[in-house]
């Protein structure tokens, strides 16, 4: 495929630029227009790539587009999943360019989208279309790509179910995860799950004087960072009874495996600028991203936070925390067993509400399966090392919901790396990753018999 990419690598590009232009923002109501554009100009594009039909299918939110290429009904099946809505961009002045405005600079296409996912799911289409051109394609090949990942896929399970037949396949293949880095490639055997709450704590029922009051009413935004200091202990272990009864210990023997991954400790503090790492006692970093589950507040505020000072001791204080979950652990039940105990442990001088929000289940695939071994066997040719099995750190719910509904594994073969900064300003995704994960995927067909 090296060939086709040189070919047609300006044309690949402003494709994709196509894309990243539209500013499809899911969690945006003002971006509705924008994730419709989005996903029919995704239709386009498929239908250009050679799909025998591509359209966009409305859903209870942000629309779908789904397309195939049927080759031969008795030949195997490929679901490729990915979605086209993005991160909001905040905060705007972080950013050295428009988000919007994509441009190739220092070997990476910046602008958001460019790894989270568009320019991973336009990989797929890309390399279809070389196989269908060269006549290589040898598998049906059926696209699914959403718009409401970035808010936990709220509408896909409905739509999923209402459309088994149509999407009935052997394999979803997605390209929405990270490698550990470009010259040390991995490929994702399972993911964390996903639980949300918002917290919000109210004491007196209006703003007070904090010098007539300060010291006799209770502050909310103290209790509430009390609160939530329970719920992390000195071992880095999450305090909460019951979250860790379903967690299950991985062997030593699967661990050794895992720890094949390189990692400098180092390096990786220098990239974060921090000086020293915390975390659950026993576990090495890596592990503590991909084997066990964690508890982190995402969002916290209340009270004056404006210029100058104003002495005030707030009504309200708000946090949002989200839990990484490994398998057996079920979102649902965790974030009533993390809300109830939240509501437990609240002090009789302030309300305590909480509010449970999106979550998702993760999972596991194993690596002796055909389909990883194909997609071993085409990244170890086109990088020229053999991949490392990682665990993703991060969620992709949807993932273990198509595996329960349609009844077919996830294989994950993702292309990003840590320097892409995906969710935050200056995302960006190197041309070697974008073009030699076309490569690859075009290979994995070739060899996943």
């Amino acid at each position: 495929m090296k060939e086709y990419i040189e070919q047609n690598r300006e044309r690949f590009l402003e494709e994709l630029f196509s894309l990243l232009r539209i500013p499809s923002v899911s969690a945006k109501p003002e971006h509705k227009q924008d994730m419709y554009l989005c996903a029919e100009t995704l239709a386009h594009l498929l239908l250009e790539a050679g799909a025998d039909e591509a359209g966009v299918c409305d859903t209870a939110g942000h629309p779908v587009v789904f397309g195939q290429k049927i080759i031969d009904p008795k030949a195997r099946t490929v679901l490729v999943y990915g979605h086209y809505d993005v991160q909001p961009v905040e905060p705007l002045d972080k950013w050295t360019h428009d988000p919007f405005d994509p441009e190739v600079r220092d070997g990476a296409i910046r602008g958001r989208g460019a790894n989270d996912d568009k320019g991973q799911l336009f990989m797929h289409i890309k390399a279809f279309e070389y196989l269908l051109q060269s006549g290589k394609l040898r598998h049906n090949v059926k696209f699914l790509f959403e718009g409401e990942e970035e808010i936990s896929s709220p509408s896909l399970p409905a739509w999923i179910k209402a459309h088994k037949k149509l999407l009935k396949a052997d394999l979803c293949l997605v390209s929405d995860t990270t490698m550990l880095g470009e010259d040390i490639p991995s490929i994702n055997c399972g993911m964390r799950g996903l639980s949300y709450l918002e917290i919000k704590v109210t004491g007196p029922n209006k703003d007070l004087h904090s010098g007539h009051f300060g010291g006799t009413v209770a502050n909310p935004i103290q209790v509430l960072c009390e609160m939530v200091a329970s719920l992390l202990g000195e071992d880095g272990r999450v305090a909460v009874p019951g979250f860790y009864d379903k967690v299950v210990e991985l062997s030593k023997a699967d661990r050794k495996l895992l720890g094949k991954a390189p990692f400098d400790p180092k390096e990786y503090k220098e990239f974060l600028g921090v000086r020293a790492l915390r975390g659950e006692k026993g576990y090495t970093p890596l592990e503590r991203v991909g084997i066990r589950p964690c508890l982190d507040v995402c969002g916290i505020w209340g009270g004056y936070t404006g210029p100058g000072a104003k002495t005030v001791l707030p009504s309200e204080a708000h946090a949002k925390i989200s839990m990484r979950l490994v398998p057996n652990q079920r979102s649902a039940e965790i974030t009533r067993l993390v809300a109830r105990h939240l509501r437990k442990i609240a002090p009789k001088y302030v309300t305590v509400e909480v509010t449970e929000c999106e979550g998702g289940d993760g999972f596991l695939i194993p690596i002796s399966s055909s389909a990883y071994q194909a997609a071993s066997r085409a990244i170890a040719e086109v990088y020229g090392v053999e991949p490392v099995p990682a665990r993703g750190g991060g969620s992709i719910a949807i993932l273990a919901e198509i595996q329960k509904i349609l009844g077919i594994d996830p294989l994950l073969m993702g292309f990003g790396l840590e320097r892409d900064t995906i969710h935050s300003p200056n995302e960006s995704y190197l041309l070697k990753q974008f073009f030699g994960g076309m490569e690859s995927i075009a290979k994995f067909y070739e060899y996943w018999q």
